[in-house]
């Protein structure tokens, strides 16, 4: 049986845990509610440009961008998104796994890493990472999204890759979030009756050629920095939901190691008194 004072020792390290998980609970909370806010608000831009770039791209069929060519041959580029830090559940990971399920061949395969984490998971399974951001997964800007969308045209455009995808977590709730992947290259417009495709004549100025050249740029760039959005607010209620279930938990363990101090303590006392009324009958 363990001894009082190492039962106090347990409990006070249990509460300074305590202290640190409600304080990360509390930073990851106020964080939430601005990067909730920016990812909602960005939602209907995003989902709008999509729309309006997919239309246009529909209709002008006889029109060629670096950006809609199909290569035969190359390798597969990844854009993977995941956490600077720990302490945030299965988010990371979660991501990663999906991230994994795109992986055919490790050596046709290169990597776009954001977050330490992801950089880190790939670089310990010796993957080619061609770029990485990191210290910016809380707190994205479109700066942020900018140079990442710069990446994937540079590498899509010097040929020898194949397709790009993005694998990032899309926010739903406080308590929900869920990893998802994005073709980004080559663009491909919806075909007819898809569901998607809207009979529209546009008028180019000066031509649909640059139009395109122009708006595939951008729609990169809002796609990437949506997701960056999106990924921010998941990590963060991720992180919100593990530092309360570690704080609750540790308040239940400071619960049972109080109970058992007070049994120990308690038995103690009982042995001493037994001892003095052994001694005592001895006397007699």
């Amino acid at each position: 049986m363990a001894n009082l004072q190492d039962i106090r020792r347990r409990i006070r390290s249990v509460k300074s845990i305590q202290q640190i998980t409600n304080a990360m609970d509390m930073v990851a909370t106020s964080r939430l509610r601005r990067a909730k806010e920016a990812a909602n608000n960005n939602r209907p831009y995003a989902e709008k440009t999509a729309e309006v770039i997919r239309s246009v791209a529909a209709v002008a069929t006889d029109v060629t961008h670096p950006l809609l060519e199909q290569h035969a041959e190359g390798k597969r580029l990844i854009l993977v998104m995941a956490a600077d830090k720990g302490l945030a559940g299965a988010y990371s990971s979660n991501a990663l796994k999906m991230a994994m399920t795109l992986v055919e061949d490790k050596a046709n395969t290169e990597i776009i890493a954001v977050g330490r984490k992801a950089r880190d998971f790939f670089k310990n399974r010796a993957f080619h990472i061609i770029s990485e951001r990191v210290g910016i997964s809380e707190r994205p800007q479109a700066v942020h999204a900018q140079k990442l969308a710069a990446a994937v045209i540079e590498a899509f455009e010097a040929g020898g890759i194949k397709e790009v995808y993005m694998v990032y977590t899309r926010f739903v709730s406080a308590i929900t979030c869920v990893p998802e992947i994005i073709k980004l290259l080559p663009f491909e417009a919806p075909e007819e009756g898809d569901g998607h495709h809207i009979q529209t004549q546009y008028i180019y100025e000066p031509n649909a050629e640059e139009v395109l050249g122009a708006l595939l740029p951008q729609y990169l760039f809002t796609t990437i920095y949506a997701a960056l959005l999106q990924s921010a607010a998941s990590e963060l209620s991720s992180r919100m939901n593990a530092m309360s279930n570690a704080t609750d938990n540790a308040g239940e363990l400071i619960g049972k190691l109080d109970l058992y101090y007070n049994k120990v303590r308690q038995a103690g006392i009982t042995n001493e008194i037994n001892e003095i009324v052994g001694g005592a009958e001895a006397l007699k």
